[in-house]
């Protein structure tokens, strides 16, 4: 008990919020070691495993028609929320990049698109694809520039019901607390869409692990 209610303590202590960001620095900087060293069922994720845990819940609690996905990379998350949808039984996922790589893992449940993921002809596809009705899921994680992030939220949150998610990735960029030369970034767009969109709201539950790229970027849905 006694171990407990420290370990309490210095979470909850006024200096924990320095203690959690100088470990996210360490985290993030790290990253050959790290986040760059996380991979699923063999492919690179580039993102924090904790992060990944939350969006198994997710898939659990919402078991989502759609998982959008704008940034594919190497394919590795689009194989892991494959792999959840695959596990709940239910849901596809619709993965955008501008560039195509041969070696995308494959999986019944992954579709792949190729083009911006704000490029007209690229939304009227998605459009296609995903019905009004479907619940989705929406994951940005492709340019991480202000102006590219705020076009994203603008563009999809109407594919997002009711307490559903959208969700920005790397906001943690623009000095959040790393890599303060990539400002403004996704922290910045975020705050400018919650300006003039209040049908979204910060789900701060979603940040419980203390360390998460995507802080502030758990938008849910609330009307």
């Amino acid at each position: 008990m006694k171990l407990r209610k420290l370990v309490r303590h210095w979470i909850h202590a006024p200096s924990s919020g320095r203690v959690t960001r100088r470990f996210h620095r360490l985290y993030y900087d790290r990253r050959r070691e790290t986040w760059r060293n996380t991979t699923w069922l063999g492919t690179e994720v580039l993102k924090c495993p904790l992060d990944l845990w939350i969006y198994q819940e997710l898939v659990h609690e919402l078991r989502p028609d759609w998982i959008i996905e704008t940034g594919t990379a190497f394919g590795g998350s689009a194989s892991y929320l494959a792999s959840l949808c695959e596990l709940v039984g239910h849901g596809r996922v619709l993965s955008i990049d501008i560039e195509t790589r041969p070696d995308r893992p494959s999986h019944p449940r992954i579709e792949y698109l190729t083009g911006s993921s704000i490029a007209p002809e690229t939304l009227a596809e998605v459009r296609r694809r995903v019905r009004p009705e479907e619940r989705t899921v929406v994951i940005l994680d492709s340019d991480h520039s202000r102006d590219h992030v705020l076009a994203e939220l603008r563009a999809y949150h109407p594919l997002v019901g009711l307490g559903s998610y959208c969700i920005v990735e790397d906001s943690n960029v623009g000095g959040h607390p790393v890599a303060p030369e990539l400002a403004p970034g996704p922290m910045e767009a975020i705050r400018a869409f919650l300006a003039e969109n209040d049908a979204f709201a910060v789900d701060r539950s979603r940040e419980k692990f203390y360390l998460t790229f995507n802080p502030s970027g758990f938008l849910k849905r609330v009307k």
